[in-house]
């Protein structure tokens, strides 16, 4: 996909400077994160503390880059995390089910974690209003999951994201080629072919849309 391509679709999904700005900044938090998540089970095993839902294969990918190849990585027109946003029933449930969840529901995460998620979950609820396509693209959102966000509270996010952080996973997190391409390309002095990868993540996306 050409850059002009990439581009367009932003334009048309009407995603603002301030937007893609803030989506850039939650992906280098999610990369700082990724980067230190243990790649083998604490002492009293996995149950014991609940880590983020990211693959070792990703940790790994992102773990030897440095700081300054994490941001490069990290300046993508949409979010490398993902939250269960194309699981549309999950958050009709979560918001507008009915259902009664608490913050004793939540599985025991970090504090780093919870804070990211917290500021996701704000930025989502931000960018649903924007309207589908920039839901879409930016996060990967549902049409279900972007009315669910339209329609809930400000004030119930703080304990969403209690209950939501053990979802926290890395967006195509099944698709090791991805991560492997972007790691790889952060790595080298290389900005056209980090571009190229980034705009990769677009055509996935655009994929996403059609299933």
């Amino acid at each position: 996909m050409r850059d002009l391509q990439g581009s367009g679709w932003i334009r048309e999904a009407r995603v603002s400077a301030e937007m893609l700005d803030a989506v850039r900044c939650l992906n280098s938090r999610f990369l700082d994160l990724a980067a230190n998540q243990p790649r083998h089970p604490p002492s009293g095993g996995w149950d014991s503390a609940v880590q983020a839902g990211i693959s070792a294969d990703v940790s790994a990918q992102v773990a030897p880059l440095s700081a300054a190849q994490k941001a490069a990585a990290a300046k993508c027109p949409y979010a490398l995390f993902d939250l269960r946003f194309r699981d549309d029933g999950h958050w009709r449930a979560r918001i507008a089910g009915g259902v009664t969840w608490s913050v004793a529901d939540a599985a025991p995460v970090n504090a780093d974690t919870l804070e990211f998620v917290r500021l996701a979950l704000f930025f989502a609820w931000h960018v649903a209003s924007a309207g589908k396509v920039a839901a879409q693209l930016l996060l990967g959102m549902h049409e279900g999951t972007l009315d669910a966000f339209r329609a809930a509270p400000l004030d119930s996010l703080p304990s969403l994201a209690a209950t939501e952080a053990i979802h926290l996973a890395a967006r195509w997190n099944d698709c090791p080629v991805f991560w492997c391409a972007l790691a790889d390309a952060a790595a080298r002095p290389n900005a056209a072919g980090l571009r190229k990868i980034q705009l990769y993540g677009l055509q996935l996306a655009a994929a996403a849309r059609l299933t």
